[in-house]
């Protein structure tokens, strides 16, 4: 099946960074076969085409970083510090599992609102409270393959006790609630082996090649030492993702100190496992030395910049990441720390946030970086076998159709700039994933949107429960995590990530 997009104006985001004012696109067989003026006329005579007048086609946008479990608490939390905040995310004490109907509807509401954004791709490391079911894993699978979107998913399950993943937080429990984490659910290594080989058997190369699997261990202190290896041999052997939360948190690089006796980025690289499959998120609260590792082993890095903000993790090192030559793309993390799923409004916080962490302007981080961490390096550290994120000859047909009509291009000064700072995703008409259309008149063309979003609603009786069981739980164990977060607070770890007006109190670097 052939497509031709006709007298677009096209932003290619390729290496040159060219911007064609009026240039036609020819799509075959899931791929860019032809770019530029003139370039319908090389196309079949039967193919489909889209009239593109007055429209600006980019490369579709891809979610480097996300957690589609959260899809349902927009609004529900707080800003607490992560450590609070995820005795709501995944609870500990959790002993439901999700209703499969309720995992599709979930994922679904997510796709929405990203394919209605723009975003073709979207990099899913999807956790399971208390434990990963196939049930679970296959209603998030099939909401990708219905949908039409571009996806790689994990099975992001932590696999030792709670009060393995922090500092002090033994010490600080009382021994009934102590206890009672010691007995909560857990998966051995075998039984989540076991899951990711019958996963990775039934879905990775799915919908035409659309969904691929990732590894993940949600962070390095989450998982038993053999665990943490056995998804490495399995990212080195597929060449596929290798997802790690590291030094989100200053609490995190408390942790490192305290329980490894390092940090946490050279634990992983001690562990043979930060290679170039390596997607290490957040990397907020590292040091010089981690930077050269990261960079020598050749990881990608997600970069989160509303959810850094929003539950007061810190500012991330983005220019001095980049000038490492790290591959660093963005990601929304997840509704809840987003209380939303615009990539947009990451995309326009990361090209503001860090003009604040350094006075010379010149290291500014430009549209033109933005932009291409929205697109192609996510792509890159997706490691997709067939490359996304650009508007080029034997690229990945993904992409959107934006309207130059619109408030956000009205008056038209910089496409490029107007893209970060301007557009919130409601310019957006025409999605292409694999060289379908996705979205038309900016309406999915797979999914009854107005039926799904009743349903969503209908589905509220379950989250409430979910959310009163959290409560009750979060209720006997905030005050010692709040006692662990201050005592980790008091611990010198030699930096800071925070943005201090008044200068940096004393005691908290040193």
């Amino acid at each position: 099946m052939s497509t031709v997009i006709r007298n677009a104006t096209v932003l290619t985001l390729d290496d040159s960074d060219r911007l064609h004012p009026r240039a036609d696109v020819v799509i075959e067989g899931g791929l860019i076969r032809a770019v530029g003026p003139g370039a319908a006329e090389s196309a079949p005579p039967d193919a489909t085409v889209i009239e593109a007048e007055r429209m600006l086609l980019i490369p579709g946008l891809v979610n480097g970083h996300f957690h589609s479990p959260g899809n349902f608490m927009k609004g529900a939390l707080e800003n607490w510090p992560l450590e609070l905040f995820m005795l709501f995310e995944v609870p500990p004490l959790m002993d439901r599992v999700a209703t499969p109907r309720f995992a599709y509807v979930r994922t679904m509401l997510g796709i929405i609102e990203m394919l209605k954004q723009g975003v073709t791709s979207v990099h899913d490391d999807c956790f399971f409270v208390p434990v990963v079911t196939e049930a679970e894993v296959d209603a998030v699978l099939q909401a990708y393959a219905d949908a039409g979107m571009r996806a790689t998913v994990t099975l992001d399950q932590p696999n030792v006790a709670e009060t393995a993943k922090y500092p002090f937080l033994s010490d600080i429990l009382p021994a009934p609630l102590r206890d009672r984490m010691l007995a909560a659910p857990r998966m051995t290594d075998r039984a989540l082996l076991d899951h990711y080989a019958r996963y990775i058997e039934r879905w990775h190369g799915g919908a035409n090649g659309r969904l691929r699997a990732a590894v993940s261990c949600s962070a390095p202190q989450r998982v038993t030492p053999d665990y943490f290896l056995g998804l490495g041999r399995i990212a080195r052997d597929l060449d596929i993702p290798y997802d790690m939360h590291i030094l989100e948190t200053r609490l995190q690089r408390v942790l490192g100190q305290e329980n490894f006796g390092k940090s946490l980025v050279r634990y992983a690289q001690d562990m043979g496992v930060l290679n170039e499959q390596a997607l290490v998120i957040h990397a907020i609260w590292i040091d010089d030395d981690d930077i050269r590792l990261i960079a020598d082993s050749g990881a990608s890095v997600a970069h989160n910049p509303v959810s850094n903000l929003k539950i007061g993790s810190g500012i991330m090192r983005w220019r001095d990441l980049r000038q490492a030559g790290i591959n660093v793309c963005l990601g929304n993390d997840e509704a809840n720390t987003d209380d939303g799923i615009n990539l947009w409004t990451v995309g326009k916080v990361a090209g503001l946030i860090h003009n604040v962490t350094d006075p010379e302007f010149r290291n500014w981080i430009s549209p033109q970086e933005i932009l291409g961490a929205l697109t192609h390096a996510g792509a890159r550290a997706m490691r997709l076998p067939v490359p996304t994120g650009r508007i080029a000859p034997g690229w990945q047909a993904d992409l959107a159709l934006l309207d130059l009509s619109s408030l956000a291009f009205t008056p038209l000064n910089d496409i490029r700039r107007q893209l970060v700072y301007c557009e919130t995703g409601n310019s957006v008409r025409t999605v292409i994933v694999n060289g379908e259309v996705v979205v038309r008149h900016g309406r999915l063309t797979r999914v009854d949107e107005t039926a799904l979003l009743a349903e969503a609603r209908a589905c509220a009786a379950e989250f409430a429960d979910y959310m009163a069981r959290c409560s009750d739980a979060a209720r006997d164990l905030a005050p010692h995590y709040r006692a662990m977060y201050d005592r980790a607070l008091a611990t010198p770890v030699g930096m800071d990530r925070w943005a201090r007006p008044d200068g940096i109190r004393k005691g908290l670097t040193t």
